[in-house]
């Protein structure tokens, strides 16, 4: 079933902006995340550039993600992965939140159909991949716990199954489930000002 998003007729009226060109992250050893990307998932590797005179500086790779790309870079002179800052510490799905530092890329999600995420995930497993089991967001998971998570609920919007790359980033298999409301967009944004204060004045809730 074709559940690809919609928002409920809302367009940029600012800027003609036609999806992602292309997402860039930073890879310790380009063949490992060739043989991964292209190897593993199977997305073809369409460009690849040397960065500075004989690639002196590093290299730049493309990668088909089905409409648009992702690209890393090779810095031969790249700092390593900070577990918490720069990759997650905690992997979505397997019992807890994914914190990164602000600024940061927290993961990549590329989108599938949802009610392939069994075979996917199959997929994954029998090529080595360590995942997460298929996790089901809803609206009602924050007030019944973590747990609900891995239900089916009425209210669900994305189904997901996470896995890290051989750098530690974190990749998300994302499919959509329903359509988007006006309900969809009932919470107000947070401030900077809140941070201090937001967890003590929240319920903690328990699995």
């Amino acid at each position: 079933m074709d559940r690809r998003l919609t928002t409920t007729g809302k367009v940029n009226s600012k800027f003609n902006i036609r999806g992602i060109n292309h997402i860039a992250l930073v890879s310790s050893d380009m063949q490992r995340t060739v043989a991964f990307y292209e190897g593993i998932l199977g997305m073809p590797l369409i460009k690849t550039c040397m960065l500075g005179p004989n690639g002196k500086y590093g290299q730049h790779f493309f990668f088909d993600m089905g409409g648009s790309s992702l690209a890393f870079f090779w810095f031969p002179e790249a700092g390593p992965a900070q577990p918490g800052v720069t990759v997650v510490s905690n992997p979505m799905g397997q019992g807890g939140l994914s914190l990164t530092a602000i600024g940061s890329m927290n993961h990549i999600a590329l989108d599938v159909d949802a009610d392939a995420l069994p075979e996917y995930r199959e997929k994954l497993l029998a090529a080595g991949v360590n995942c997460s089991q298929i996790v089901h967001h809803n609206d009602v998971a924050p007030s019944t716990g973590p747990n609900a998570l891995k239900e089916v609920h009425e209210s669900n919007w994305v189904s997901s199954v996470y896995f890290l790359d051989p750098d530690g980033i974190q990749v998300e298999f994302a499919g959509w489930t329903r359509l988007f409301n006006e309900t969809d967009t009932a919470y107000e944004p947070a401030t900077a000002d809140d941070a201090s204060s937001w967890t003590s004045e929240r319920e903690t809730v328990n699995a």
